[in-house]
């Protein structure tokens, strides 16, 4: 079965890095592009930045740009999140998602495969 399984989550001081990882398997990964969004307590799952099948086109939310950089790697199956310049705003459970559509999409119902979830809590 397709299985997205996220890494690298943790508690970090504002102004720290942390970089993500998302490993792939039972889907033929060039096939989709990636979305990483992420869902903070009380508040609805917003996307973070998406990239395209062979890693050609990226998109990024205005929160997160220049801060937030997205990476995938077809031959090992993983999509990567390296986050700099935290701030306690991005504290979230953050997500990766699968999407078979062609275009990138910045709507969690378009995606059709979902890891579990990493926290990234940045302290103060």
């Amino acid at each position: 079965q397709v299985q997205l399984a996220e890494s690298g989550g943790g508690l970090v001081q504002a102004g720290g890095s942390l970089r993500l990882s998302c490993a792939a398997s039972g889907l033929t990964f060039s096939s989709y592009s990636m979305g990483w969004f992420r869902q903070a307590p009380g508040k609805e799952r917003e996307f973070v930045l998406g990239i395209s099948r062979r890693g050609g086109r990226t998109y990024y939310a205005d929160s997160v740009k220049g801060r937030f950089t997205i990476s995938r790697d077809n031959a090992k199956n993983m999509v990567y999140l390296q986050m700099n310049s935290l701030k306690p705003e991005d504290t979230a459970v953050y997500y990766c998602a699968a999407d078979l559509s062609p275009s990138l999409a910045d709507r969690p119902g378009v995606y059709d495969y979902w890891g579990q979830g990493t926290q990234v809590t940045v302290s103060s």
